[in-house]
């Protein structure tokens, strides 16, 4: 009889530790999806910007139209791309074209004084830093995810119901990556 009660107890503090450690698996889930969710907010308000910024510089640069299309082709892939390596291609290279659209325009004075494009230009400035929050805050729960889901005992849990790791939203170009050098 103690022998049947042992074995039942045991079954049951099994059953709770299983439970326990699915839960924390749903929770860490939510909150990946919760952060991809904060991207793709930031980078869909960026996405809407992108027209007004562009509209504004037509008229200052007609000649460097191949540049304001490069940026007009990135914000489309980056619309319509899913996955975060994917989407971290194309907004790495979209971060880069914009950065290269201001730097063009500090060579058009009329263009630099003109409010709207001030505005625009101020807008787009917090809705990066906006990104780099998110990225931060979607890679930190990415990063708890796979550290539950490669460490033993929780890895039993996330083999038994095929919980994978998720993707880090990365800087895919080196030069990105490469720290400047400052010299004096």
């Amino acid at each position: 009889m103690i022998t049947l009660i042992v074995i039942a107890g045991l079954a049951v503090l099994l059953l709770v530790w299983f439970v326990t450690i699915y839960n924390r698996f749903v929770r860490l889930r939510n909150l990946v999806r919760e952060g991809w969710s904060g991207i793709e907010v930031q980078l869909k308000r960026r996405a809407n910007l992108i027209p007004n910024l562009i509209e504004t510089v037509k008229g200052y640069m007609g000649h460097e139209r191949g540049l304001l299309e490069r940026v007009t082709e990135l914000r489309t892939q980056s619309m319509s791309s899913k996955e975060p390596g994917e989407k971290g291609k194309v907004e790495g290279a979209l971060s880069r074209s914009l950065a290269n659209l201001f730097a063009v325009a500090e060579g058009y004075p009329d263009l630099k004084a003109n409010q709207n494009f001030l505005d625009l230009q101020n807008q787009l400035s917090r809705i990066e830093e906006e990104i780099q929050m998110a990225r931060r805050y979607y890679n930190g729960t990415v990063r708890n995810l796979n550290i539950a889901a490669e460490s033993f005992p929780s890895n039993i849990v996330a083999g038994i119901f095929n919980i994978k790791q998720a993707e880090f939203f990365e800087i895919e170009d080196e030069v990105d990556r490469a720290v400047p050098k400052v010299s004096f």
